[in-house]
């Protein structure tokens, strides 16, 4: 107990630090910054901005509450991450929920860890920082990745690196962006898993994704269930499409002479057990008592 109070005074003691003006520490190379940057200091929280880098955009009302509570109790265990940008006053870059329910139970002050920053350090620490948090969802992860990809600029490798994750983890998280909105939506609120999303990426029409997300829901579908439907569809697809493509070489060599000989496109199908049909489109009355002659025989 005695060492967390002299902790807690310590940061005390650096917070006072910060609010002396011949003391504004704006880079790592001023006097007194080795006291703060790297330390946790109580910051006012009215010192502190909202990130407009924050990765992620919705929080759950009750879970917050829950976390107020525990601080209520027990204080912020975990200090939030700060940068700073002028004198006394702070950004926040990682650390939103203990931030937010410490102002809903009225604190003053919270503890911070202070570091230096520029706008695009801010924003991949922020990025960095939020991916590895257990309770982002799959698609803000998602988000995340792609947004250190586009606005940082690293490559798969780089942020595989930076993040501590493997390059197919990574790239299986990608992909989800490509799901239809709505079944990113139903995946942020929980309504499906990532799991489920990973067997609905290999559905290329967005209508059929949908098909099957809407009976995921309904049936209450596994996970496995659902890789199984999309299995299926794969498997009816492929057969039908080596069908098409078994059509013997007698029947191809007369679907071309009847298409050339009745001036129309010809369409023949033959099963496996060697039955078939042959279809002879036509556009109008007028064409079809053509193409009648034209079988026939008749001028």
């Amino acid at each position: 107990m005695a060492k967390a109070t002299k902790k807690q005074a310590l940061g005390r003691g650096l917070s006072a630090l910060l609010k002396d003006p011949s003391n504004d520490i704006q880079s790592a190379n001023d006097k007194n910054a080795d006291k703060v940057v790297g330390n946790i200091v109580e910051l006012d929280l009215t010192s502190i901005a909202m990130n407009p880098f924050q990765p992620r955009t919705s929080f759950n009302e009750e879970a917050l509450r829950e976390l107020a509570s525990s601080i209520k109790e027990l204080g912020v265990i975990q200090p939030i991450t700060v940068r700073k940008l002028g004198f006394n006053e702070y950004q926040l870059v990682s650390g939103e929920r203990r931030f937010r329910a410490s102002k809903l139970i009225g604190l003053d002050t919270i503890p911070a860890y202070i570091r230096i920053a520029n706008d695009q350090e801010s924003l991949e620490m922020a990025l960095v920082e939020n991916i590895q948090r257990e309770d982002l969802d799959p698609i803000e992860i998602a988000l995340s990745y792609q947004r250190l990809i586009e606005e940082i600029d690293l490559t798969q490798e780089e942020m595989s690196d930076r993040v501590g994750k493997n390059r197919s983890t990574i790239t299986n998280y990608l992909r989800l962006l490509k799901l239809d909105p709505i079944i990113q939506t139903g995946m942020r609120d929980g309504f499906i898993s990532m799991g489920h999303g990973r067997a609905l990426i290999n559905v290329e029409a967005q209508e059929v994704q949908l098909d099957i997300y809407e009976k995921i829901l309904s049936d209450k579908l596994s996970v496995r269930e659902t890789e199984a439907i999309v299995r299926g569809m794969k498997n009816t697809a492929t057969g039908t499409a080596s069908k098409k493509k078994a059509l013997p070489k007698f029947a191809k060599e007369a679907q071309s002479s009847l298409s050339n000989l009745l001036d129309s496109k010809v369409s023949i199908k033959v099963s496996a057990n060697g039955k078939g049909q042959l279809v002879v489109p036509f556009t109008s009355k007028e064409d079809f008592q053509r193409i009648l002659k034209q079988i026939k025989g008749e001028k």
